[in-house]
């Protein structure tokens, strides 16, 4: 490893020694909890000496994946580690930004390649935290019969994600960031997590402004969840639900895979309303006002769903029948409208509207998009909330990709144009410039509660009647209710039923 500077720092467990490289301490693998099986996190045990952070710790055990969603890291049980960026440990009291990873809820890690929390702390100012927490059955296996003392069915990787920031409010003074300044984002599975701790009693006063990307607050009924952990002891052999807090963590993981491979998706155990963490259904709990006073954005990207297709051979091969058949899965007797107003609008645009682009574009809006303009109409009655679509072009896959899921990613955390990454982000001039804008927005927003967007682009906070939305693209640009025709019509015939 090269020469660097070496702090050493105080935390509730023990001291932690940060490394320094071009004007960022950087402290990776800091325990912040143990994760017994089935139970809320407990505090790791106290450590003698100085842990080196100068590694990230074991992600959460997981089934293998791509490029987006896995981490090339060693995997365990144990997992519950984070990692701190700041400019330096010193009294500065800086504004805190903690990202909670995506994947799913089955994959990923705070140690993600696209995640890597050194540009935002050098640029602006900030500190930087990202955060493991239990994926999979073993995060999110919810069933009375595992309450135990704690009263606690489910939701252990939600609890692992309030344990981190217990850790930073406790904490982070040390590592120059102000415990009082805390915003919490995320995307995906971890933009649907932010949004499920804004609805949380459990997380109430841990973080102060939130960030939602590609997200929405949804959770399953117990009944639903408790169904699929009897599913989970039976793939396991096991008569007992109990039983599976003895089997060995590799035969969890094995009988979370045929489980998920029986329901024929990958998003099978994920959160749900236990009683206590997430004590009712999550968006009433948003509309009655469960995050207060708690500055919001949240926006989506235009062609989400085309990262999840990009796999399928036969991804551009849909004809208009298989689209009707498909849609009417999905929207049921609104099939035709749907199809109908998509068509004409992309038309309209000069966009291409086979029914393969038909059809990704309807599920984009009607698995991301629609919830997460529910969950801002919702949220913007008790605070400023303000609503972005990002609509810059992959130029992955000859440009198929599109403004595609996780694309933005890259762009808040400044990794665009790198060269393991640029087939993906695209480089050059547009992105870098683009790249900036975010991350300054997101920077100021932590700061003050208020996004600014670098030149004269002002993103106003949004209201349901005009909808002003931030589309981020070159150059950003702010339009009253962009591709609401689309959006008002999955809606229509959706309701709020859907999730992330």
């Amino acid at each position: 490893m090269e020469n660097r500077a070496v702090t050493q720092i105080k935390t509730t467990y023990g001291d932690v020694r940060g490394h320094e490289r071009d004007g960022v301490v950087e402290i990776l693998g800091i325990p912040f909890a143990s994760a017994p099986r089935f139970a809320p996190p407990q505090p790791p045990a106290p450590w003698r000496g100085a842990i080196d952070g100068d590694e990230f710790g074991p992600a959460s055990l997981q089934p293998p994946g791509d490029v987006f969603m896995a981490v090339d890291l060693p995997q365990a049980e144990e997992c519950l580690s984070l990692n701190v960026w700041t400019p330096a440990c010193d009294d500065r009291s800086r504004p805190v930004l903690v990202w909670i990873h995506g994947g799913g809820f089955r994959q990923g890690g705070g140690s993600h390649l696209l995640t890597g929390g050194t540009h935002l702390p050098r640029r602006h100012d900030v500190v930087v935290v990202t955060c493991n927490y239990r994926l999979g059955a073993l995060g999110f296996a919810a069933h009375p019969a595992l309450a135990g003392d704690s009263g606690i069915a489910g939701n252990f990787g939600l609890l692992d994600q309030i344990a981190a920031l217990e850790w930073v409010r406790d904490n982070i003074a040390a590592f120059g960031g102000d415990p009082g300044n805390v915003t919490l984002f995320g995307e995906s599975a971890g933009g649907a997590s932010v949004a499920l701790l804004m609805a949380s009693p459990r997380a109430r006063d841990l973080f102060h402004r939130a960030v939602v990307q590609s997200g929405a607050p949804t959770a399953v009924p117990l009944e639903r969840a408790a169904s699929l952990v009897e599913r989970l002891a039976g793939a396991a052999g096991l008569s007992r639900v109990e039983d599976l807090r003895e089997l060995a963590a590799a035969d969890v993981l094995a009988a979370q895979v045929k489980v998920e491979a029986e329901a024929r998706r990958g998003m099978t155990f994920v959160p749900a309303v236990d009683g206590v963490v997430i004590d009712r259904p999550p968006m009433d709990a948003i509309d009655a006002g469960s995050a207060a006073g708690i500055p919001t954005i949240v926006g989506t990207n235009v062609d989400e769903v085309r990262l999840l297709g990009a796999a399928d051979p036969h991804r551009d091969e849909l004809d208009d029948a298989g689209l009707q058949r498909r849609v009417a899965r999905t929207l049921g007797d609104g099939a035709a409208d749907v199809i109908d107003v998509f068509r004409r609008e992309r038309s309209r645009r000069g966009e291409p509207a086979t029914p393969s682009d038909l059809w990704f574009a309807i599920e984009s809006d009607r698995f991301f998009r629609v919830p997460a303009i529910r969950f801002a109409d919702a949220q913007a009655a008790h605070a400023p909330t303000f609503v972005y679509l990002f609509a810059f072009p992959s130029p992955g896959l000859d440009g198929w990709l599109r403004a595609c899921h996780v694309l933005d990613v890259p762009f808040v955390f400044g990794h665009q144009g790198r060269a393991d990454i640029a087939w993906f982000t695209g480089a050059g001039e547009e992105a870098d410039v683009l790249a900036g804008a975010m991350m300054a927005a997101w920077s100021s927003f932590a700061a003050t509660g208020v996004p600014r967007v670098p030149g004269p682009v002002d993103w106003p906070a949004y209201d349901v009647s005009t909808r002003p939305t931030l589309v981020w693209d070159t150059p950003p640009r702010v339009e009253a209710a962009p591709r609401d025709a689309e959006r008002e019509v999955v809606a229509r015939w959706s309701g709020t039923a859907l999730g992330v």
